[in-house]
């Protein structure tokens, strides 16, 4: 069976989302779990956009040994030259360069003609191959780009030294037939098209890029590069847990497999959008919180009667699992550590009790504590960011008819008490303005939401929100029973997020100019 490569840009064109700006911590975490999912090549991000991405870029590429490691770049040397020093110490670098080749970029944003296209392409391609063994070359948007100029482009860096040509539909716009021909076409029609590996590459704008990325596979396409979740440039990227579940359960049809480890994809999926921020649809294929949820009585009588009536694919192929052991209140430290060992969290001593004494606090106000509930609060207190604040307590007073107020108490990192009270036009401005007055720190909050992480009137509450100060970025979570107590603490999480940053010299958002 053909083994289709994952190239996962979940790191870097994934983090061009809107709103998204991981630390290099963060990034860390992300790409450990990539390596555990079984991800080919990673790409880490774009060395020369800032000093933050570079060192980013760099302590992944020394970190992760499983997988290639990818940095982006320009067609322009002062990109190349970084992106090396970002990736010697890499176990496996390779280099991702691009140069844009439809007409309309062509004329518009590079003012080049087809030749001045070439010959810049080709003399970053051999610059970059005195550095990497592994260079990749991605035509930008590829997908609005002349056949026959595709083909002159495509023999240039296969003779250039190119290891891996890209094939990216940018900005979402071919349907699986036409982009599918792409792929036919170049395999039909370039010299020495055997040498290398062809790459599909797409964007979801009109939300064809998974059914694209399979029919660049049906063409002969050897490897497919997303990010989990989808998440990615405006509409987002290919979904990589759709492609591999695609390929895993039609082997029959596309005769093509991918290496990842299915059962990691939950998982990773959980992490990404925890980290982000960015929320998983509930109908979102594989990963949405529906995706094994049945409820129309036709179809819960098929699934007792026979699963595959209803079901293509099982919860357990991608990691999820039915609960073995029901924690409450009254369940103890040793039941606790087991349930955690099964849901696949591997913690320190003063990890569990941290955890657990928060375990003790949902169960109190909880019957049954799911596993979803415990996943939640392990996250929740597996931030390492320094706690320059802590939210030790909240109070609101609330009517219809009267202006919401809050006071609230802080700790500082040095043990002093700070409390401030504040009114607001609802319970949760009124809660932000105290934890502004009382932090004395000036941001302004540039995104808030809230999701449910289970069902029921018990359920626990995840807020997301985003802070900014002088055009720097930071995302906060919190968690509780209580949703006013859960936006508190994603306040102040967010809070302590941005002081770290701030003392580490942090930027603000790069500047996003790798659009591939």
């Amino acid at each position: 069976m053909r083994k289709i490569y994952i190239f996962d840009t979940t790191l870097r064109d994934g983090e061009q989302s809107p709103g998204v700006n991981l630390n290099t911590k963060e990034k860390l975490e992300i790409a450990y779990q990539l390596e555990r999912l079984g991800v080919d090549r990673i790409e880490a991000g774009f060395p020369a956009a800032s000093p933050g991405d570079s060192a980013a870029v760099g302590a992944v590429a020394a970190a992760v040994k499983n997988a290639t490691i990818v940095g982006l770049s320009r067609a322009r040397t002062q990109d190349i030259d970084a992106a090396y020093e970002a990736l010697k110490n890499a176990q496996d670098p390779c280099l991702h360069l691009f140069l844009a080749s439809s007409p309309i970029h062509r004329k518009h944003k590079l003012r080049m003609e087809k030749e001045q296209v070439l010959e810049t392409a080709e003399a970053a391609i051999r610059y970059a191959k005195k550095y990497f063994s592994k260079v990749e070359f991605s035509p930008e948007d590829a997908g609005r780009t002349e056949l026959d100029f595709l083909c002159q482009v495509t023999e240039m860096a296969i003779r250039a030294g190119a290891t891996v040509v890209n094939i990216p539909d940018t900005v979402g716009y071919l349907t699986p037939y036409e982009y599918g021909n792409i792929f036919k076409t170049l395999k039909e029609n370039v010299p020495g098209i055997e040498k290398i590996q062809l790459s599909a590459h797409c964007h979801d704008d009109l939300g064809m890029a998974t059914a694209n990325a399979l029919a660049a596979v049906l063409n002969g396409a050897d490897q497919i590069e997303g990010t989990i979740n989808g998440i990615g440039e405006r509409a987002g990227n290919t979904a990589l847990e759709e492609v591999a579940l695609a390929l895993e359960t039609r082997q029959d049809f596309y005769q093509a497999k991918t290496s990842l480890v299915l059962s990691e994809i939950a998982r990773t999926s959980r992490l990404v959008s925890k980290l982000t921020g960015m929320v998983v649809p509930g109908n979102k294929a594989i990963v949405g919180a529906n995706a094994f949820a049945h409820e129309s009585g036709i179809h819960q009588d098929g699934m007792l009667k026979e699963k595959t009536t209803y079901e293509i694919i099982s919860p357990e192929t991608i990691g999820l699992k039915e609960s073995k052991l029901v924690l409450g209140k009254h369940s103890g430290r040793h039941a606790f550590r087991e349930k955690l060992i099964d849901l696949g969290y591997t913690l320190s001593e003063e990890q569990v009790n941290a955890a657990f004494a928060k375990f003790k606090d949902v169960a109190d106000k909880k019957k049954e504590v799911s596993d979803e509930d415990i996943r939640a609060m392990i996250e929740e207190k597996l931030s390492d960011t320094p706690e320059m604040f802590k939210l030790e307590t909240v109070y609101v007073e609330y009517g219809n008819q009267s202006v919401p107020s809050a006071k609230v108490r802080l700790v500082t990192i040095d043990g002093n008490v700070l409390e401030e009270e504040a009114s607001g036009n609802g319970s949760v401005d009124a809660i932000y303005m105290a934890i502004d007055k009382a932090s004395q720190e000036n941001v302004e909050l540039t995104d808030y939401s809230i999701k449910s992480v289970t069902h029921g009137k018990d359920a626990l509450g995840e807020v997301h929100v985003v802070l900014t100060q002088d055009g720097l970025p930071a995302l906060g979570r919190g968690v509780s029973t209580d949703i006013l107590e859960a936006s508190a603490r994603a306040y102040v999480d967010a809070l302590n997020r941005l002081i770290e940053k701030r003392k580490l010299g942090g930027s603000s958002r790069r500047d996003k100019i790798g659009l591939i």
